[in-house]
């Protein structure tokens, strides 16, 4: 299977198998074992359902946001 193939297939995962292969990848790149805290795990998945979940804004729309911010507290 060819690095792009996988990129394709990984949001098909559901939010445990991209965690295993999270782990997994991080236990490739690491030359010591780490094992998150129950606490950093639910931090990262929650992160992962919020990425998944909540709205997603443009660059463009942020700066928008931020401009509007900046002109009512003047």
């Amino acid at each position: 299977m060819s690095v792009t193939e996988i990129l394709e297939e990984l949001p098909k995962l559901n939010l445990e198998d991209r965690c295993a292969v999270w782990q997994r990848l991080s236990e490739l790149e690491s030359h010591e074992e780490f094992t998150p805290t129950p606490e950093m795990q639910a931090a990262i998945e929650e992160g992962i359902r919020s990425a998944e979940t909540e709205p997603l804004y443009s660059v463009e729309e942020v700066r928008e946001k931020i401009k509007q911010c900046a002109h009512r507290s003047r």
